[in-house]
């Protein structure tokens, strides 16, 4: 509570309000004192006051022998996974909770870390969470508390800056591998601010905003985006800049989002190693998609095939027989964490292609993958064919 109350002093709240549920980051092994805090909490016989769920840990823990990292950190990181399953929250492991059957619903007060957890949680389920990190994350799920500021108050949601679609062809305006560029390109111009977006066809999926918000709070700090027509508080501009002009407006062009495109590519390399998608956890919807590009087809010699997804989503792939499908055509369902977090991925020469803008964001640094940013058909075609395939009608006026 002493940390939940400092926390509060240093964001200028007079009061703490009720969270309803919460969701750790802080399972993920980040260095000796991510163990430390932990199993002091434990050993004090903490326990969960809310229903908290756990992000990502260092380890999938059914597959452990695809770890190809320190065994040291690899222990440290089971331990951590295992103190928090001790405190009372739910092995779930996923960064994306908000697939679980259980969500937040509109209006209600959470404390939500991971960031695209946080993104996706404001602005298309409607919850309200700040970015909680790691430590107050479980500290506010122990208390069942956070501090009444920032983006729990509505003041605080209203829309900042607009970035219109209005130069954005119509086709390519569905395509699932807008959202991601999309993203990136809000995140880096809005950096903390709330954005709006004018423009999105009212049949936006949640995978798309999902994909969206990701990369938006990866290469920004978006916690909270509003979609005029497709988000729960933005059924108009107006309402979604809660009647004020926009500070700053965008117009966003095609040539804009080809340029982040190609910024979300780092490898030079021709070579193709691997292929990552499930950033942030595959849904069933996806791996239904993955399974229709596949089409009888396999992966080939040489290259390995990545789907990170949370647990309760495996079991639905299982009871529908498309786990043993995928595993037939050479494709690897991780759990439990993700590739650019934790070294899975086999060492060598080439490129990973990848279709989430997070991952791109991250990898490099975290992995030190060359990265090829693709379309999901675009890195399933090139892993089946064992090389780069580029759809060349993908982006129009290219």
């Amino acid at each position: 509570m002493r940390i939940v109350l400092g926390l509060a002093r240093a964001m200028g709240a007079d009061r703490l309000l009720d969270v309803r549920s919460a969701h750790v980051d802080g399972c993920l092994y980040q260095g000796q004192v991510s163990l430390d805090f932990a199993e002091r909490l434990v050993d004090g016989g903490a326990r969960v006051a809310i229903p908290t769920t756990l992000n990502v840990g260092a380890l999938d823990l059914l597959h452990p022998e695809r770890y190809r990292g320190d065994h040291e950190a690899g222990e440290r990181g089971r331990r951590l996974m295992e103190a928090y399953v001790s405190l009372g929250c739910r092995p779930t492991w996923t960064c994306a909770p908000y697939q679980l059957p259980a969500r937040p619903s509109f209006g209600e007060h959470v404390a939500w870390a991971e960031s695209n957890a946080i993104v996706f949680a404001n602005s298309v389920l409607g919850a309200r969470t700040e970015r909680y990190g790691d430590f107050i994350d479980i500290c506010a799920a122990i208390t069942g508390r956070a501090p009444d500021a920032g983006l729990h108050r509505a003041e605080k949601r209203r829309g900042e800056i607009v970035f219109r679609m209005s130069g954005v062809p119509e086709r390519l305006l569905r395509e699932d591998v807008l959202f991601p560029v999309l993203g990136h390109l809000v995140g880096k111009r809005a950096g903390t601010m709330v954005p709006v977006l004018e423009g999105l066809p009212p049949a936006t999926t949640e995978d798309q905003l999902k994909a969206l918000g990701a990369a938006a709070a990866s290469s920004g700090s978006v916690a909270l985006f509003h979609a005029v027509g497709v988000t729960p508080e933005a059924p108009s501009l107006y309402a979604a800049l809660g009647g004020r002009r926009p500070g700053h407006e965008v117009e966003v062009t095609t040539r804009d989002l080809v340029r982040v495109r190609d910024s979300l590519s780092t490898g030079t390399s021709s070579r193709l190693r691997a292929v990552s998608i499930g950033t942030p956890h595959a849904s069933l919807a996806e791996f239904e998609k993955l399974i229709h590009l596949l089409a009888e087809s396999r992966v080939r010699a040489g290259v390995e095939f990545f789907v990170s997804t949370g647990r309760h989503i495996l079991r639905q792939i299982e009871d529908r027989g498309w786990l043993l499908a995928l595993e037939e055509a050479g494709v690897r369902v991780v759990t439990d964490t993700c590739t650019y977090v934790t070294p899975m991925i086999p060492p060598g020469t080439g490129v990973v292609m990848t279709n989430s803008a997070k991952w791109a964001h991250y990898a490099p640094a975290n992995i030190g993958a060359e990265v090829l940013f693709a379309s999901t058909a675009e890195c399933v075609r090139s892993a089946v064919l064992g090389t780069i395939w580029r759809d060349p009608e993908l982006w129009p006026g290219e």
